[in-house]
């Protein structure tokens, strides 16, 4: 009887540890969705760009042309760039970005929205935001939203700033408030 209980328990335990391992070695190869990346990324302790986007699209591209993407990475190797291809059937636009030198830049992360995704199918969010136009570029520091420029390309000084600006502490402690 002692033997049937150690063979019990021993079956037990193994299947416990095969279970785990297999939702480890899950995890491991189930790659998580664009928007589970960038949720998961915005709520790090450094400045994430969030940039929805898309290859076809003439305002993004005009932002490609400009090179304004590239001297902002370059400029900013402390914050993470994440390029998040939208309305784009799936793809992530990647071969556009490597022709403006963009894609293999240490601090970009370049994700697809799965497709299709058009007319009234289109995602009208990602991550918790509204999502109506592209280019859309979003500034988050500790999971904070510091700015959101919607509806139309980035002037890149403008970024620039909003990127100095979100390092700052967001503090009105010790100031004195106004009267009512």
């Amino acid at each position: 009887m002692p033997i049937l209980r150690i063979l019990v328990a021993a079956a037990a335990i193994s299947s416990v540890v095969c279970a785990q391992a297999q939702d480890e070695l899950d995890t491991k190869l189930v790659k998580p969705s664009a928007e589970q990346t960038v949720r998961d990324a915005i709520k790090a302790p450094e400045i994430t760009v969030v940039h929805l986007w898309a290859p076809w699209c003439s305002n993004c591209q005009a932002e490609l042309k400009s090179g304004g993407w590239l001297k902002m990475v370059k400029n900013n190797p402390q914050v993470k760039f994440y390029f998040v291809s939208v309305w784009n059937d799936g793809a992530d636009g990647k071969s556009m970005l490597q022709r403006f030198q963009i894609a293999d830049q240490p601090n970009v992360v370049i994700v697809a929205d799965p497709g299709p995704r058009r007319g009234d199918n289109k995602i009208k969010e990602f991550a918790g935001m509204p999502l109506s136009w592209i280019p859309t570029t979003w500034i988050y520091k500790e999971g904070d939203l510091r700015y959101a420029l919607n509806y139309g390309e980035v002037r890149f000084d403008v970024l620039q700033q909003f990127i100095e600006d979100s390092r700052n502490e967001w503090s009105h402690k010790g100031e004195p408030k106004l009267p009512e």
